[in-house]
């Protein structure tokens, strides 16, 4: 049998996973992944890779040409969003360094939404007689970047909803008691979406009653716990941030709402919520506290077509499935 040779959507598609390992450290700046890529006999030969390091600097092209360094000139690199084109006291242009490398060819993901740059950047690099090809695997690089892509364009945090429950849709049992719920395994898979979030937000409830930690407890990870948010009017305690509705988080790409139901269902009613997280445990709890309360429904035909199942599988005994907001654009 002949070898399947890589072609250009085989290379972006490894770009969009390396840019997901910037993510979230990189933020404020987009967490870009970028492998350059000499022709050869096969489908090419990787030469460098890079991705956005944390603080956003250095960008992954910046990354992957140092890596490469003159073995970078006559190759194609392949890029999740369009190389940046605007000047900065933090470093050069991702475009001049590419012309400056001697890239030959560079494939693109995404145009960048940033007026700074988009289109510049293609532009900039097409006068400089670099082949650039756009748009191989743009929803892919954008649901990478979505927390990022969702501040730029809609100038809000990308929010994940997570919700535990029996299966019967309960949270905790009537007296409040809600551990645990999920076993061991949904529970590490919750410390790692922790992880991968700037800022997370419950209720003031839930911190009332429950006096959540919120943390990372995964080895290798503690240093990733994210900034603490609590829904409240009132004030915060020490070390919380309070929010007094769900518009009201400035500065964050990326929110993970993990308690209660009164949080829960404010986000939903403001529709705030962009993907949701739905570990469900094999038992059943009866007359318990239900995961929602109202979330504005007024018709059950505006309850369909809002969300896609993304994923779905085994943690252990419990199920999770992912959801992601249907939305227009």
């Amino acid at each position: 049998m002949t070898p399947r040779v890589p072609g250009d959507s085989d290379w972006m598609a490894a770009a969009v996973a390396l840019a997901r390992r910037g993510r979230p450290t990189s933020a404020p700046n987009p967490n870009v992944g970028c492998l350059i890529v000499q022709p050869a006999a096969g489908g090419g030969r990787l030469i460098a890779r890079g991705w956005t390091q944390p603080g956003g600097r250095p960008h992954g092209e910046a990354m992957a040409i140092a890596a490469a360094g003159s073995a970078a000139r006559g190759a194609t690199a392949y890029v999740t969003l369009e190389p940046c084109a605007h000047a900065s006291a933090r470093g050069p242009a991702c475009s001049d360094l590419l012309i400056e490398a001697g890239i030959a060819r560079v494939v693109i993901a995404a145009q960048d939404p940033d007026p700074r740059t988009d289109g510049k950047g293609i532009a900039r690099l097409r006068a400089a007689g670099v082949e650039v090809e756009v748009g191989v695997l743009p929803a892919e690089a954008r649901a990478a970047m979505a927390p990022w892509w969702t501040r730029l364009t809609a100038g809000r945090p990308y929010v994940t909803l997570k919700l535990a429950t029996s299966l019967d849709g309960c949270i905790a049992r009537a007296d409040g008691a809600s551990r645990w719920i999920t076993g061991d395994r949904a529970r590490a898979h919750g410390h790692l979406e922790r992880a991968n979030h700037e800022a997370i937000l419950v209720g003031r409830a839930t911190l009332d009653t429950d006096a959540p930690r919120l943390d990372v407890r995964l080895p290798g990870l503690a240093d990733r716990s994210p900034k603490k948010y609590v829904l409240t009017r009132g004030a915060a305690p020490d070390g919380w941030t309070a929010a007094a509705a769900p518009d009201a988080i400035e500065g964050v790409d990326s929110l993970l709402v993990e308690g209660g139901a009164g949080a829960a269902s404010a986000f939903l009613a403001a529709d705030r919520v962009d993907r949701l997280l739905l570990y469900r445990a094999p038992i059943l709890i009866g007359d318990g506290k239900a995961a929602l309360g109202d979330i504005g429904l007024c018709d059950l035909a505006a309850a369909h077509g809002r969300w896609r199942l993304a994923d779905s599988r085994m943690l252990g005994s419990d199920r999770l499935d992912v959801y992601e907001r249907v939305r227009e654009g």
